[in-house]
């Protein structure tokens, strides 16, 4: 049997994945399903048939057609894909004015860094992972300050901000 891609269900499946703290699963299907991964191969752009760039709405399973994307730049596909690898899984969070922080990574993951402006300011984020969790962050510190409450009130002319989020 024939497996088909259907890539909202399949992104939302990743959002249930990390909001569940299963981050190994999420960063996984994520994986699965990012364009890049189809075309890293001659054989891989020859099957796949569409722009690595552009994320296909549908990865065909049937016939001839097994693995090729269809409908690029038709799909909201690629805002929710975006949605599920920023805010989900690299818990990236910007909601009322304020930054907070609940990532869903991959045990595996040492660290990572997201760089985020706002009005005027950059926000320079580097999350550690010493302890090789999915979820759960101990503390956040910004311009070597813990912050308390855990979520940072974003300042639209605070210049260059570095923030340390420890797992």
């Amino acid at each position: 049997m024939s497996q088909q891609q259907y890539t909202h269900a399949a992104i939302w499946v990743i959002i249930a994945e990390a909001l569940l703290g299963f981050g190994d699963k999420a960063v996984e299907y994520f994986r699965m399903i990012n364009p890049v991964e189809h075309t890293r191969t001659k054989d891989g752009v020859i099957k796949y048939k569409v722009e690595p760039y552009s994320i296909a709405a549908d990865i065909y399973g049937q016939g001839n057609l097994v693995g090729r994307g269809g409908w690029t730049w038709y799909t909201g596909s690629s805002s929710w894909m975006y949605i599920s690898g920023i805010k989900y899984i690299l818990g990236l969070n910007i909601e009322n004015g304020f930054m907070s922080f609940k990532p869903s990574i991959s045990r595996n993951w040492k660290e990572y860094t997201v760089r985020y402006k706002f009005g005027e300011s950059v926000y320079n984020i580097r999350v550690k992972n010493p302890n090789g969790r999915s979820n759960t962050i101990e503390k956040v510190i910004l311009n070597g300050n813990i912050v308390e409450e855990q979520r940072i009130q974003l300042n639209s002319k605070s210049g260059v901000n570095e923030v340390e989020v420890i797992m």
